[in-house]
């Protein structure tokens, strides 16, 4: 833990244009108009997830197409990595079509024991500017063994009761790809399902937890009309390929909770927003 720790306050700085282009390609992704935002408009809530990406050449990707840790992320004796989920402040507005700049802290490294042994909890915190407002994310990375037998997806039941917004939609294998291009994450199981069955050992492609979170940041902007304050999401469980996720709200006046489903009604990712 020692060595770990000394990791903690790490530094990473990028620098980018927030392009209309890419904007564009994620609404098409999420099956909307790509015309309907262009130079000067808002950057819709985790669109920011394209931009100032760290561009590792592929000599530096691992066997699960991950960047090798030992850079920004220090190279923890654990295989797999997973998105838990995070915390993000939306202060004024990142625009497209302007200069941004994202600086990344390495804010905590804490050992813990989960279900299937040892883990590694890293937050990390991106703060991502523009010339009128700046996003801030706390992102909770866990890194874990590989696994030795065949994923068994843990049951997490839902809150009682309907929502008043309710949608499906059935993420296929064209959509995570054209996710992780966006995004630039070439991690494996999102697009190689020979890997993710016979390495991860999932049954299927996973969905980018990411991706979850996106849809429910999107159903709560466009049903409510008003853009976010804040956003907390946590990832319950993995969601596959070509199985229908249901992505519900219930808003009061300033705050939305928000959940994603599983065709089991599983919970598979809850999450709470502030509006503006």
């Amino acid at each position: 833990m020692s060595e770990w720790a000394a990791w903690v306050g790490r530094t990473d700085e990028v620098t980018d244009r927030a392009s209309a282009a890419l904007a564009g390609a994620m609404l098409a992704t999420l099956d909307r108009d790509p015309r309907t935002l262009g130079e000067g408009d808002p950057l819709p809530p985790l669109f920011h997830w394209m931009y100032c990406r760290e561009l590792a050449p592929g000599s530096r990707l691992d066997v699960d197409g991950h960047q090798k840790r030992g850079e920004f992320l220090p190279a923890l004796p654990l295989s797999r990595r997973m998105w838990a989920g995070g915390r993000l402040r939306f202060e004024g507005s990142v625009r497209i079509g302007e200069s941004i700049r994202r600086r990344s802290t390495i804010l905590a490294i804490t050992p813990k024991e989960g279900r299937s042994g040892p883990l590694v909890l890293v937050t990390v915190e991106h703060r991502i500017s523009g010339a009128g407002g700046e996003i801030i994310e706390e992102q909770d990375l866990v890194f874990l063994e590989r696994p030795t037998e065949p994923l068994r997806l843990p049951r997490v039941a839902g809150p009682e009761g309907d929502m008043a917004w309710s949608e499906s939609v059935t993420p296929d294998a064209a959509m995570l790809f054209r996710f992780s291009a966006l995004t630039f994450n070439a991690h494996r199981i999102h697009y190689d399902r020979d890997y993710a069955r016979g390495v991860e050992l999932y049954p299927d492609l996973v969905v980018h937890g990411p991706l979850t979170a996106l849809l429910l940041a999107d159903l709560a902007t466009r049903r409510s009309g008003r853009s976010l304050r804040t956003l907390t999401c946590r990832a319950r469980r993995p969601m596959l390929v070509d199985r229908p996720i249901t992505i519900e709200g219930d808003p009061t006046d300033r705050e939305v909770s928000l959940r994603a489903l599983d065709a089991t009604g599983a919970l598979t990712m809850s999450a709470d927003a502030t509006l503006a």
